[in-house]
């Protein structure tokens, strides 16, 4: 067998599902550490962490703060480190505080994927997630068609994780297209709801003039639509990111526009299984330069998609996601 076919495609990897058998070990145990857990999106990773354990027979968890802390995530990190674990998923809130952690996993052995916010300089093996610019531009070419070319844009992000950043400079590029476009404000949510709902009660109030609000982060939809509704304000476009009920709801309900719906679910299950595949069929070594290997057994990047979600798609979208709530 040559040497890069021991590890199995992404595609491939579904049919591990029912394999719990005597290759597993309850000794196994596989962490997802991210910057907040108790969001709707990383509930609904956690779920995929648990499900995949349990179809492998192994220990899982889903650990990191309650509210959004990368310097909290951090020190998650190094206590899941502690306990010597089989495999680590991660998702990099700031990728500077953990790159010395993920290198320091990799360096012990055990070996490390991130998952929907990358940390590209440290020596994690492979990223599994959404293509974050291409997602960018999906949401600005929508933007734009709602604005007819010209308007003024407010943004909502998390400035320092590069996912976040990827997806911006999507939007930034397609409004580079259409001089009309202008970009009046990029606010640093914070991970704070608080953050976001006084802002735009800020605009509503002294009547700014915001024709688009750009959401990038999952909290902020659900927020901007709260307070346009509160203050009667009409005709502003709402673009949201993620699947949460509140924001799939102002979408029913006409107070947000669309949405771009990412996988967590996926991105953790997938994630889960390819760390247990990884232990079961190490490569030599984790240190090997694997992005420049043409013949490398590891991927350099799992795209799990997204889906554009907005009226005309609701109703189907949510008949679908009950559907595999219920099989869960």
């Amino acid at each position: 067998m040559s040497r890069w076919m021991w590890f199995l495609p992404a595609v491939a990897l579904a049919s591990l599902a029912g394999c719990g058998g005597s290759q597993h070990s309850v000794d196994e145990k596989y962490y997802l550490v991210s910057a907040t857990t108790k969001m709707e999106y990383w509930q609904e990773a956690a779920a995929g962490v648990e499900l995949a354990g349990k179809q492998l027979g192994v220990v899982t968890g889903s650990v990191g703060p309650d509210n959004y802390d990368p310097k909290g995530e951090h020190e998650q990190f190094r206590a899941v480190l502690s306990k010597k674990p089989t495999g680590i998923v991660v998702s990099a809130g700031d990728p500077a505080s953990l790159k010395d952690d993920i290198d320091a996993a990799i360096t012990q052995g055990i070996p490390v994927i991130t998952m929907d916010s990358d940390a590209p300089d440290s020596k994690r093996l492979f990223f599994v997630g959404t293509d974050n610019y291409k997602a960018g531009l999906m949401g600005g070419r929508l933007v734009a068609k709602h604005l007819d070319g010209k308007g003024n844009v407010m943004i909502f992000t998390f400035p320092e994780q590069p996912n976040l950043k990827e997806r911006l400079q999507g939007y930034r590029d397609v409004f580079a297209e259409h001089p009309g476009i202008h970009i009046a404000e990029i606010v640093d949510a914070k991970g704070d709801p608080g953050v976001i709902f006084d802002r735009v009660m800020q605009v509503a109030e002294k009547k700014e003039p915001v024709d688009a609000f750009v959401c990038l982060v999952s909290i902020a939809a659900p927020e901007v639509a709260d307070v346009l509704t509160r203050k009667n304000v009409t005709g502003k476009l709402v673009m949201g990111m993620d699947a949460d009920q509140r924001t799939i709801e102002g979408i029913r309900n006409g107070t947000i526009t669309a949405t771009l719906g990412q996988k967590p679910f996926t991105m953790a299950y997938l994630s889960i299984k390819m760390l247990d595949e990884l232990h079961h069929h190490p490569p030599a070594s984790l240190l090997l330069d694997f992005a420049s290997d043409s013949f490398s057994p590891l991927p350099r990047f799992v795209d799990t998609g997204v889906t554009l979600i907005d009226k005309s798609n609701v109703a189907a979208f949510v008949e679908t996601q009950k559907a595999a709530q219920s099989k869960k």
